[in-house]
């Protein structure tokens, strides 16, 4: 059809100066009109011919206009169910749909036909013409109707204004009758058959742009971590490796004097695993005095004074904090001679919480932690107001609270200058000695921590009020597209 459309438009025009409408034109050879205005498009890029637009405007019947070209207006159908001798309203009702009635009582009425008594309905002339249909079958045959007509029937709907568009097109500069295709691409086959003399091959436009590259994209998450990354080297702190998801309950509950009657050792709060179900690799010299610990205290503390198992300790699940990070290096740190050691970790926690604007099941913690010798709960305050500080949070207050393994153990808040109060924003304290001692830390050894979501700073930054917006299957990946970059005053 394409080019049985550009046939007739350059042959057309090799003996006429111009086509005036394409519109009439497609329709005089019985061309779709799309396939001539493409052409007409093709040719016009390439200056075979100059194209003007044309524009004609006509009003088209609504689909309800459309039904009263056959059925009449509703006036005419309600007239024509009164009988002679009138009708009750209730009859009426039930001779004509709904609609009709509805409309025509209305139309009937204003045009004086009829008088709708309480008790009878009856005629007051004895013939109509329908006027509305008549002047419908007009505007649908294309006739010439008052303006006065027309704005009647818009009003009630029946008619729109539709806006037709095409050409009118004329001979261009590089106007031929026949357009001689040319070649894009120098192949084999033309080599070989050697017609690659005779080809006119297509002009390359070296301004033309190509299709933008696509790359890749951080999200929001990964932007804010690498600010905080920052933060904490430029601190001096060491990165804690935290490749491990899957942990034993030891590690995450117990070394942490997490006692296992803990409520967060249920599996309504912590997801266990089915395989490998449990751990077998364990240092027993540790285990044992972590289990005493637990049952009997020492070091100052009385313990729980209950049967540690050691089947709950064995437990696999996935971390429920990086703290479970935190103890295995303090652990590695004790078996050496000791050196003051400063470490931090950003990474994947889960909890076996339900999902909504503010939880989701897995999220990300960062925990900041510095073991030496002689810390106190001054120098927990100090290195807090100078990490935060860092993050542009320096208004800062804090307020006891109650860890397992910290005592004692303090909630942060900030100010908060977009809400105009006092938010958390994280949890620290200092590690209490029944965790420390069993590792084999010296007894003049302490260590102070910190920890806070990523995800909350990061969507104070970034203005997310949905945690699910920002983590998760449902992000919008638009979002990770076009958000900026994250600069946090260091």
């Amino acid at each position: 059809m394409a080019e049985e459309a550009e046939a007739a438009v350059l042959g057309f025009l090799e003996k006429n100066d111009e086509i005036s409408d394409s519109g009439h034109f497609a329709g005089e050879r019985g061309i779709n009109h799309s396939d001539i205005v493409n052409i007409i498009k093709s040719l016009h890029g390439f200056r075979l011919v100059d194209a003007q637009d044309v524009k004609r405007e006509k009003w088209v019947l609504t689909e309800e206009g459309k039904s009263y070209t056959s059925t009449g207006s509703p006036e005419v159908q309600l007239f024509l169910a009164i009988p002679p001798e009138g009708i009750s309203p209730e009859e009426l009702q039930k001779k004509v749909q709904p609609s009709v009635y509805g409309i025509g009582r209305s139309w009937a009425i204003k045009n004086k036909w009829v008088d709708m008594g309480k008790q009878l309905v009856s005629r007051k002339v004895q013939h109509v013409d329908d006027r509305v249909k008549d002047l419908l079958l007009c505007i649908q045959d294309g006739k010439v109707v008052d303006k006065s007509d027309i704005d009647a029937l818009k009003k009630r709907k029946l008619i729109f204004q539709e806006t037709w568009k095409g050409y009118s097109v004329r001979k261009g500069p590089n106007y031929v009758p026949k357009r001689k295709k040319v070649a894009t691409d120098l192949t084999r086959e033309h080599l070989q058959r050697g017609d690659w003399k005779e080809l006119e091959f297509k002009e390359y436009n070296f301004n033309a742009k190509g299709q933008p590259a696509e790359g890749g994209h951080l999200h929001p998450l990964l932007k804010v971590r690498r600010q905080m990354q920052m933060i904490f080297l430029l601190m001096g702190f060491e990165e804690m490796p935290t490749n491990n998801f899957v942990e034993s309950s030891f590690w995450n509950f117990d070394s942490l004097f997490q006692p296992q009657q803990h409520p967060a050792r249920d599996s309504h709060d912590t997801f266990f695993l089915k395989d490998p179900s449990t751990t077998r690799n364990l240092p027993e010299d540790y285990v044992e005095r972590v289990k005493l610990v637990h049952e009997s205290g020492g070091y100052g503390s009385k313990g729980y004074g209950y049967d540690w198992k050691r089947e709950e300790a064995n437990k696999n699940l996935l971390r429920t904090h990086t703290t479970a990070v935190s103890s295995r290096m303090l652990y590695k740190l004790a078996k050496e001679p000791f050196a003051p050691k400063k470490y931090f970790s950003i990474d994947r926690v889960f909890r076996n919480e339900a999902v909504d604007r503010t939880h989701l099941a897995e999220f990300h913690q960062i925990e900041g932690l510095v073991c030496d010798r002689g810390l106190t709960l001054g120098d927990l305050i100090g290195v807090l107001h100078d990490f935060f500080s860092r993050l542009g949070m320096s208004q800062l207050r804090f307020k006891p609270a109650y860890n397992p393994y910290t005592e004692p153990s303090m909630e942060i808040f900030s100010y908060h200058e977009g809400l105009k109060k006092w938010v958390e924003i994280g949890n620290s304290g200092m590690f209490r000695p029944e965790m420390l001692r069993p590792m084999g830390l010296p007894e003049d050894v302490r260590v102070i921590a910190w920890g806070l979501s990523l995800e909350r700073p990061t969507m104070i930054l970034y203005g997310i009020d949905n945690i699910r917006d920002l983590f998760g299957h449902k992000v919008d990946l638009s979002l990770i597209k076009r958000n900026p970059i994250c600069r946090i005053g260091i």
